[in-house]
């Protein structure tokens, strides 16, 4: 056996020196194992540093009150002191008296003979009286000189007390003081140990998921950081540049979007990157277009019978008129296409995403770009196709596979993407404001970003539902949703989130693996994504329809 930071590992031959060195470990089994040990020792060191804080505690509480208690002590003995002095000044005072008096009455003395008092007196009784008030004055002043005296042996007593309580008072907090200082060295120690297996921990798990990975055809995207979306904050920079250290942050591939036929951002993209309409269309739809008969009316919802070329088409608004003229070319023929079926059956078609958006403003006066892109594809259709697009599909289409300069996915995907080229603000966007818009209501919230308590709530609502697995934000949502602790103790879940690694496919996230105070965790991607659909506070959401295709990125 051998002894790494206190870890002992005697199991299937794993030695110390591989579970320290992930890359040397090509067997998820051992890692397995390597990972099990470290979060036994995690579990059993965060146990003991939780009594050892707490004793901690308790010390500084103790050396507080000692502190006070010395402080007390000190003030008394202040106290003391003054009353010293005050009655060695009265006694200093009464014995002056006393010596004057002794002085007079040694003087009254020889020259005064009692004789001389006696025949002085007018009567025996004066004399007597005289001679008892004498006595009586030296008497007093003798029981006052005495009684001071007493005073201050009294004082000074105390005094003596009060300075043997104040000398074990400070023996006292000397001893706490050093048992605090050793035991908060002794948890500060714990503490970086933990810190120090965590990351040994967290190595461990990214080596075992990058083996199985590798096995499985999955891969973890590499995002760059120069994307930016509609809103700084919901983007990948904002949150790299302007987000708290140890935050969270869930990404989505791709907007709200069913991911049949064509991306038009990525329809800009390959426009950009020199292809031409026709390239476009085949690429999206696997067919180029032929020429029909299209002239003629459509029946308009709301609006009636318009021409179909010089009017309908006209006011198409579903791709920015800036886009570059193959993809707006790209965009018509598509739209041709989709409205000539309800053209050739006599059926009304709608004027809104239901079907394809149209605005009777753009038809009565249409952008140049727009109007060209119309004119030059007239009467050009897609047979036997079916032509569905969208905004933004994430750079995975279903059936076409994946929408990228090289064909392919893996960990750099993302910068291969057309919508990437086409600068998309939905390609890789996490979502926090109702709709679409950047200044859509966001309930309270300035920016997507999580914090490990809130990261883990959402692993727990992955591990528990019912009815009250709903936003805590009640001020939007209403409801009466758990707690973070009342969730917790129903999940029998986390607390905190130290890592967290995603398992993306061919366009879907596998599988989210995180790492928590109650060790890993591994959740499917769909089951995060209900989750987090859930219970994400304000209006964080993953929105996608049928599918889950997201990424969770940590600060």
């Amino acid at each position: 056996m051998v002894l790494v930071l206190g870890v002992w590992f005697s199991v299937f031959g794993v030695k110390a020196d591989e579970c320290d060195n992930p890359g040397s470990l090509n067997d998820p089994v051992k890692i397995n194992i390597c990972i099990s040990t470290y979060n036994n020792t995690l579990e059993a060191i965060s146990k003991a540093n939780t009594t050892n804080s707490q004793e901690l505690a308790n010390l500084n509480k103790q050396i507080s009150n000692l502190k006070f208690q010395t402080l007390n002590l000190d003030g008394r003995l202040v106290k003391l002191s003054k009353d010293i002095f005050n009655r060695e000044v009265k006694i200093e005072v009464q014995q002056q008296l006393l010596s004057a008096k002794l002085r007079q009455d040694y003087i009254r003395k020889k020259s005064q003979s009692p004789l001389f008092l006696l025949f002085a007196s007018g009567s025996a009784d004066q004399f007597f009286r005289d001679l008892a008030y004498r006595r009586r004055l030296a008497l007093l002043d003798r029981e006052t000189i005495a009684s001071v005296s007493g005073e201050i042996t009294q004082i000074n007593n105390q005094s003596s007390m009060i300075s043997n309580q104040k000398k074990s008072l400070d023996e006292l907090r000397r001893k706490v003081d050093a048992q605090a200082t050793w035991l908060a060295g002794e948890v500060d120690k714990a503490n970086k140990y933990v810190s120090d297996l965590s990351s040994k921990v967290a190595a461990l798990s990214a080596r075992q998921n990058e083996i199985l990975r590798e096995r499985s055809g999955s891969f973890t995207a590499s995002i760059g950081d120069s994307e930016l979306s509609d809103d700084y904050n919901s983007s990948i920079r904002g949150f790299r540049e302007s987000a708290p250290n140890g935050s969270y942050a869930v990404f989505s591939f791709g907007a709200y979007t069913h991911r049949k036929g064509m991306s038009q951002y990525g329809a800009k993209g390959r426009a950009q990157n020199g292809q031409n309409y026709n390239d476009i269309l085949r690429a999206y739809y696997g067919n180029t277009p032929t020429n029909k008969d299209t002239g003629g009316n459509i029946n308009v919802l709301g609006i009636g019978s318009v021409n179909f070329e010089d009017y309908y088409l006209m006011g198409i608004a579903e791709m920015p008129s800036n886009f570059p003229g193959e993809a707006l070319k790209t965009q018509a023929v598509a739209a041709r296409t989709y409205a000539y079926r309800y053209k050739t059956s006599g059926q009304a078609i709608c004027t809104n995403e239901n079907c394809q958006v149209f605005s009777r403003s753009k038809a009565n006066n249409p952008p140049d770009a727009w109007k060209q892109a119309v004119q030059s594809t007239r009467g050009q259709i897609l047979e036997n196709v079916v032509t569905y697009y969208s905004s933004t599909t994430g750079g995975y289409i279903p059936g076409m596979g994946w929408d990228t300069t090289d064909g392919g996915g893996g960990p750099n995907f993302f910068d291969k993407t057309y919508e990437r080229i086409g600068v998309s603000p939905w390609a890789y966007k996490a979502w926090y404001r109702e709709g679409y818009s950047p200044s859509g209501n966001s309930c309270g919230r300035d920016n997507p970003w999580l914090n490990s308590e809130e990261m883990a709530d959402l692993i727990n609502a992955a591990l528990y539902r019912d009815d009250r697995v709903t936003p805590v934000t009640t001020s939007c949502w209403g409801g009466n949703p758990y707690s973070y602790s009342e969730l917790r103790v129903k999940a029998n879940g986390p607390s905190s989130v130290s890592s967290v690694s995603v398992s993306q496919g061919n366009g879907s996230t596998n599988e989210v693996i995180f790492q928590t105070n109650k060790g890993e965790i591994r959740i499917s991607g769909t089951d995060f994504k209900t989750a987090f659909n859930l219970r994400a506070p304000g209006r964080l959401r993953i929105p996608q329809s049928g599918f889950a295709f997201f990424n969770i990125e940590k600060k």
